[in-house]
């Protein structure tokens, strides 16, 4: 096949496209633009094992240039896409350089969110979404240690969370702010939500849910000192983290006329309504047979939907359709959650969450909407996981009863074959 496919993006769903264009028989050019000067790295250990300091370069690296190179994949770093032009097929680069496509692959992934807070310009307050990002905040970290500065830590999700947990594993203190009355509220059941509160609390985090921020004050170098809350309250800082989620990347493709709603909308096989553009990973929002939208972030979904694009683009519909899975790791906590546990109306709980934290606890929660397992979380329970996995993939759901009692083997549940 000849021609050019672009790919803008080179993060885990641009690099999955590339890789599975080659495996799958294309023989025309395939160039991957990246806006940040690094090659495909991974991210997930970005709020974790990179920032503890735990691993070095080498071990981020996804694909090096040169494995890249030995596939016939051209890879551009630092470049900035500026526009698509449909008509003409060709993408416009900062600068005024077009490229060519005869196939177009958008895996922008995603931007993290602000607050409109007077003092959020500050240098000591950063987001975490990249590698630059994690490498400043490890050094403001590292300031915070040397000058006993304790860290303010905004949003209770997962980056920020792993975020809180890593500093605390560094000895460093520890508020952590969340708005909502509970943490991780968008993906956990009310249950594991306080389980987790009550985790955090123990390793010695100050956490306040249902914050208010009224503003971050700085000092006379522009430095952020305190966040100041709504009831008068203050909380010195030598570091802000802001962890209030992420935005999807889709303004090259609203402004090239496709379709858009909080991600580039495509369907099971990636595909958007032109037929020679797909889109993949975090940028997109999947649209569902009965016409609701889907948006994941994960690694999972970014290497399922790059495969999945690079089929559509050769032209062997590949729908991507496997059950969701996730995991966050936090102090010597693993999280695993298989499915999505939105408008369970019933929970079981497999395992003891009880007894002394320290000990390290190993639980599973199965969530069920009438009568039906829709998600299971795990935490440090492996099995159990893998097994959700294949419960939810083949659509086979166990009573609460049999969910609940740690003798009766769900494995027995699984079709063989």
């Amino acid at each position: 096949m000849d021609g050019q496919i672009v790919i803008i993006g080179a993060g885990q769903a641009g690099t999955q496209t590339a890789e599975a264009l080659r495996s799958g028989g294309y023989t025309g050019a395939i160039t991957m633009l990246g806006d940040e000067p690094h090659g495909p790295y991974h991210r997930p250990p970005l709020s974790k094992a990179w920032l503890a300091g735990d691993i070095g370069e080498a071990q981020l690296v996804m694909r090096a240039p040169e494995m890249l190179a030995k596939k016939g994949i051209t890879l551009r770093t630092g470049v900035t896409v500026e526009a698509i032009d449909r008509a003409a097929h060709q993408v416009r680069l900062a600068g005024g350089e077009t490229l060519a496509y005869t196939g177009l692959v958008l895996a922008t992934g995603s931007t993290p969110r602000s607050l409109p807070l007077p003092g959020i310009g500050a240098p000591n307050v950063l987001p975490l979404r990249s590698k630059d990002d994690a490498s400043a905040i490890a050094t403001r970290l590292t300031a915070c240690a040397e000058r006993s500065l304790p860290v303010l830590v905004i949003g209770g999700g997962f980056i920020g969370l792993e975020v809180a947990a890593t500093a605390r594993k560094k000895g460093l203190a520890v508020t952590v702010l969340e708005a909502a009355p509970r943490l991780l509220g968008r993906v956990l059941a009310p249950l594991l939500s306080d389980w987790y509160a009550a985790l955090h609390r123990e390793h010695g985090i100050n956490l306040v849910l249902d914050a208010r921020i009224a503003s971050i004050e700085t000092d006379a170098a522009g430095e952020a000192t305190a966040v100041l809350m709504a009831d008068g309250s203050r909380h010195p800082c030598g570091l802000v983290v802001l962890g209030v989620g992420v935005t999807a990347n889709d303004r090259l493709a609203a402004a090239a006329g496709l379709a858009c709603d909080r991600g580039i909308v495509v369907d099971d096989c990636t595909r958007t309504a032109d037929p020679l553009i797909v889109a993949a990973g975090d940028c997109t929002a999947r649209q569902l047979a009965d016409g609701s939208l889907l948006r994941l972030e994960s690694v999972q979904n970014a290497t399922e939907q790059g495969k999945s694009a690079a089929a559509a683009l050769l032209g062997q519909p590949r729908p991507f359709t496997a059950t969701p899975w996730f995991w966050s790791d936090q102090y010597d906590r693993k999280l695993q959650m298989a499915g999505l546990s939105g408008g369970a109306d019933a929970w079981a709980v497999r395992g003891d969450m009880g007894g002394d934290m320290a000990a390290g606890a190993a639980f599973s929660i199965y969530h069920f909407r009438a009568g039906k397992l829709i998600a299971v979380d795990s935490v440090n329970s492996a099995k159990d996981h893998l097994q959700a996995r294949k419960l939810l993939d083949a659509g086979v759901s166990p009573t609460p009863e049999q969910a609940a009692d740690g003798g009766f083997d769900l494995g027995t549940l699984i079709p063989k074959g």
